[in-house]
């Protein structure tokens, strides 16, 4: 068997995990002294170190480096260990508020599994294990003094966070209210279920060395793969309440500024209040967002003198009698509003006409028309959909029409 069959299902969770912690490396640097920040950030950083290291040629490269049969051992079993203690840590982090009490009881699982990793460094180098094994050492050396104790430190270290994990978390998971967090603990909760699983089987084919028999395709084969699967959903677990929330606002920033793109263009002839600041291409979206919506409101300023309420009106009940929604109905009765009214402004300017005075009344027609951004986003998604503005826009000219030949 190959070292580089075994590569694939480490290097992926290793990539995409070396990935979020270079995505967060920049927030560290800005908050390293916010708890969740820094806690983030090191459990990301030993999970990524646990899924380089794992790997069969990174596990005999290491041997390979230092000159010592099987030292990727302990190795790996102190990135594990250091990892189980940060993902209890994270839970304390995420579950309890800021104390004296939450400092302390961080500070105790921290001493408790640093003492662990030197009990397993200690134990190593007390054992006698010359001969390097890549994929079984935890069965080829389930009886030998010392690295026996090492094999069930790692193992018992590991299954004690995922229960006392596991148990915070069962004891949490009904008192959260935000999505993405629970969403979260249930990642967490599949993570360390399939966690356990790794560890019985250890232990079974472990035991079964100690009976005489050989179970070791429980600890070769079985295992593995859970060992991943906890790992992988267990990172994801503690990144989803984080990266979900921004993401989400992310999405719907972007489909609001895409949103808001007719409605500016229709707008783009009204002078502005002031000069516009630039805004390059890569700049922050909601940076952007803020801009463009900040650009229709002094558009629809500039308009106040020629937006005509009585057309908005009309236009509103031809939209709701053709069976439109109340929303949507707005947003086309503004829609045709606003484009009255840049049609008026462009003809005042082309016969070289002053601009109607802009007293208090005046002012006050943008904000009966548009009154939060609920309505300038109805406005911009009718701008979306010409051929219905048209179409109400040729009941309300008919509606005109009969009533002046009445």
């Amino acid at each position: 068997m190959s070292l580089s069959s075994f590569h694939i299902p480490y290097t992926l969770p290793a990539v995409l995990l070396v990935l979020a912690l270079s995505l967060k490396t920049s927030t560290f640097v800005r908050a390293w002294k916010d708890p969740d920040i820094r806690a983030t950030t090191l459990l990301l950083l030993l999970a990524s170190a646990v899924f380089v290291s794992v790997a069969p040629a990174s596990i005999h490269r290491i041997n390979t480096v230092t000159g010592v049969p099987n030292i990727a051992a302990p190795w790996v079993y102190s990135l594990l260990t250091a990892f189980c203690g940060s993902c209890l840590t994270m839970v304390i982090t995420w579950r309890d508020e800021p104390s004296p009490r939450r400092r302390a009881r961080i500070r105790g699982i921290w001493l408790i599994y640093l003492g662990i990793i030197v009990g397993l460094w200690v134990t190593f180098l007390l054992a006698d294990v010359p001969s390097e094994r890549i994929y079984d050492l935890d069965t080829y050396y389930a009886s030998e003094p010392w690295m026996r104790e090492n094999i069930l430190l790692y193992l018992g270290a590991h299954m004690a966070s995922a229960l006392v994990a596991a148990y915070m978390i069962w004891k949490w998971i009904p008192k959260v209210s935000s999505a993405w967090l629970k969403a979260g603990l249930v990642f967490l909760q599949a993570g360390y279920a399939f966690g356990l699983v790794f560890d019985v089987a250890k232990l079974v084919a472990i035991g079964a060395r100690w009976a005489g028999k050989n179970l070791d395709w429980l600890s070769t084969q079985v295992a593995p793969p859970f060992a991943v699967l906890d790992a992988s959903l267990v990172g994801i677990g503690f990144l989803l309440p984080q990266v979900g929330p921004f993401l989400q606002k992310r999405i719907r920033e972007q489909v609001a500024y895409r949103s808001l793109a007719p409605l500016a263009r229709a707008i783009r002839s009204v002078a502005p209040s002031a000069a516009r600041a630039r805004l390059g291409r890569f700049a922050p979206l909601d940076l952007r967002l803020l801009q463009r919506q900040q650009r229709i409101h002094d558009g629809l300023l500039r308009l106040a003198p020629f937006l005509d309420t009585e057309l908005h009106r009309r236009a509103y009940d031809e939209a709701r009698a053709a069976g439109h929604r109340a929303d949507y109905a707005r947003g086309i009765a503004g829609a045709l509003a606003v484009c009255a009214a840049v049609d008026a402004l462009r003809e005042a300017r082309d016969a070289d006409r002053a601009l109607p005075p802009k007293d208090e009344a005046d002012q006050g027609t943008e904000t009966r028309i548009v009154t939060g951004l609920d309505d300038l986003e109805a406005i911009a998604r009718a701008f979306h959909r010409p051929r219905t503005v048209e179409t109400i826009r040729q009941r309300v000219a008919s509606s005109e029409s009969e009533n002046s030949h009445v």
